[in-house]
């Protein structure tokens, strides 16, 4: 009995069926389970406010007009209003215009401070203007308070 050879392109379709049959295979024996998962997180939370009794949430320090060459002070008030104590420190970014800082510095005291739960202080914000910082006409920057285990 002489029998013929299977030509190139039946080999290649018998192939392609048969990857098509084990992924839609796989796909049927594929079972997912779903597990729910629930807990609370200690972290950071803090609180900015205007006032010693933390009652006024603070959006915004305005720092009025300044004259090159001196500081002006605001006082703040920060809270740890999570579950574990943190220790807070201070920064700025996004001046405007973004030279700014290259005139105007922003420092707080205390530098770093520990707060435990609940606990609040009160912070110093300076801002010193440099005797360059006339060629500045207004200003702008984000105070970034950062809590931390």
């Amino acid at each position: 009995m002489n029998l013929k050879k299977p030509s190139l392109v039946v080999l290649i379709a018998i192939g392609i069926t048969s990857m098509f049959l084990i992924i839609a295979t796989a796909g049927l024996l594929t079972n997912n389970q779903t597990v729910p998962s629930n807990g609370t997180i200690a972290g950071v939370n803090l609180g900015i406010y205007s006032d010693s009794l933390c009652t006024v949430t603070l959006t915004t320090v305005s720092w009025g007009t300044i004259t090159p060459g001196t500081q002006v002070t605001q006082t703040i008030y920060v809270k740890n209003t999570g579950t574990i104590s943190e220790n807070f420190t201070m920064g700025t970014n996004t001046w405007v215009p973004s030279n700014a800082n290259t005139y105007l510095t922003l420092t707080w005291s205390p530098t770093l401070s520990t707060l435990t739960a609940g606990a609040s202080t009160s912070a110093t914000l300076t801002l010193t203007a440099s005797a360059g910082a006339g060629a500045l006409s207004t200003f702008s920057c984000n105070i970034v308070i950062t809590g931390a285990q």
